[in-house]
């Protein structure tokens, strides 16, 4: 990724004001891409910490119908959250024997590794070790090590429940896991443990991200954070924004009205990349409107921005966390995600009508599936009152043994004796929908299996179904 400027301009910490031309309009932007990830860490982060969850001292567990916005949601598992500073120790992550799924990511989202059944023990059960890039003190015989080129990390483990056992038995399983400083001169103290207690909390950078307040968060993690190599370049070009390490990043009001202006357009530009993009390679079924959330299976493009900017840009506008495994198309361990955009007849979804989605049975999966609705606006859970955003076939969509279909229902009003099988919509919000398998089977991939579109119910269709003549 080649940004060129023609002046060092907008000096913002020397009172410079930026001219709005469009060749500065697009290098902001660009940058506004660029290190989106890294703000979206930070907002998650931020979300930790105002539940109480200490950096280094506490994980965070909650079950995945926690009222948290948090950008598309996984809604199948409870999960373990905790973040900690490599600046003050490297860290050891003992995940035991078990269906555990998890990932570490550093403040850029970039992937370190994965663990339990998507890492190298496989489900065995095993010690991962993270250490900062130069880390120089011995490891424990028998890790699994990864390397940060940040300070802080994000560790987040889930927990698959057993058949018989309930999702809440499974959030139990979670106090398992051990994390802790790997200290030689004193014992070491494992984090512990802090259960989601009601508190609703915004987890997502929606509300800094279309205002200035997204450069503010941006220079305040370039102030705290280390700044790998690799990102020597961009960081250069954020200081002619007024936004470099040990200087107060205090743009006059000019510049504050430029960089406002950049951060609208530069998430016009993500959600354009998320919502209508035109790449053939989104596309699984070529007569379905099912689209590929994750363009690409080569994990390097979250690495290596420069690869695929167009993919890291719809996925991370979309989503927080990232892991090999979840990229792969794969049989096996591993999630396959659709997002739907637009009904069967390539309309944007309308929160004020009705709409039905035909699964074919079995689903091809050795676990579980679940569709989920999202509102457009927050790229989070649809809040419509009734904690119902997602069908689980861990949950709500358990009895369809010997079935050859589902038809499930969004809409405002449930059809008459469809409640179990039904997620409330909004008039007035847009919204969109994702199809999740884990661990799926080879008909997933390779067919026959195929997912129908969302279809809008004509009002008589409704009117038939819901006892209204």
């Amino acid at each position: 990724m080649q940004f060129i400027f023609a002046t060092m301009i907008l000096f913002a910490s020397l009172g410079v004001a930026a001219p709005e031309r469009p060749k500065d309009m697009n290098s902001a932007t660009d940058l506004y891409r660029f290190w989106y990830p890294t703000v979206s860490m930070e907002a998650f982060m931020e979300g930790l910490r105002k539940q109480g969850v200490q950096e280094g001292v506490n994980i965070f567990s909650a079950m995945p119908d926690a009222p948290l916005t948090k950008l598309t949601t996984d809604p199948n598992l409870p999960f373990v959250a905790a973040v900690v500073d490599l600046l003050q120790s490297a860290y050891a992550v003992e995940v035991p024997a078990g269906a555990f799924l998890g990932f570490i990511n550093d403040h850029h989202q970039r992937w370190i590794m994965d663990l339990g059944l998507m890492g190298k023990d496989a489900g065995n059960g095993g010690k991962y070790v993270i250490i900062p890039s130069e880390y120089k003190e011995p490891i424990p015989p028998g890790s699994y090590v990864g390397k940060s080129a940040t300070r802080k990390v994000l560790i987040l483990v889930q927990a698959v429940p057993q058949p018989g056992q309930s999702l809440h038995a499974a959030q139990d399983s979670l106090e398992e896991i051990r994390i802790y400083p790997l200290t030689y001169s004193e014992p070491s103290k494992a984090l512990t443990l802090v259960r989601y207690k009601g508190k609703k909390a915004d987890m997502t950078a929606v509300k800094w991200e279309d205002n200035l307040q997204y450069w503010q968060k941006l220079a305040q993690v370039i102030q705290d954070e280390s700044l790998p190599q690799k990102d020597q370049e961009m960081y250069d070009q954020l200081k002619t924004f007024g936004i470099q390490k040990n200087q107060i990043f205090k743009p006059n009001e000019s510049a504050k009205i430029f960089l406002a202006a950049a951060a609208k357009e530069g998430k016009k530009q993500l959600l354009k990349t998320a919502f209508t993009s035109d790449r053939p390679d989104r596309v699984n079924w070529g007569d379905r409107r099912w689209e590929w959330v994750l363009l690409s299976t080569d994990p390097s493009w979250a690495l290596e921005p420069e690869k695929d900017p167009g993919a890291r840009d719809r996925y991370f506008v979309q989503s927080l966390g990232i892991s090999a495994a979840q990229m792969k198309r794969d049989s096996g361990v591993g999630t396959l995600t659709w997002g739907a955009y637009t009904d069967g007849s390539g309309r944007a979804f309308d929160g004020s009508k009705s709409y039905k989605l035909s699964i074919p049975l079995p689903v091809p999966t050795e676990f579980f599936w679940s569709v989920s609705l999202y509102d457009s606006d927050t790229r989070s859970f649809l809040q419509n009152g009734t904690k119902k955003s997602s069908l689980r076939s861990l949950e709500e969509l358990k009895e369809t043994k010997g079935l050859k279909s589902i038809d499930v229902y969004f809409s405002p009003k449930a059809p008459l004796g469809k409640q179990k099988v039904w997620i409330k919509t909004i008039p007035g919000k847009k919204w969109f929908a994702y199809f999740r398998i884990f661990s799926p089977g080879k008909a997933a991939i390779e067919g026959p299996w195929k997912l129908g579109d969302i279809l809008e119910m004509k009002s008589e269709t409704i009117a038939k179904k819901s006892g209204r003549h």
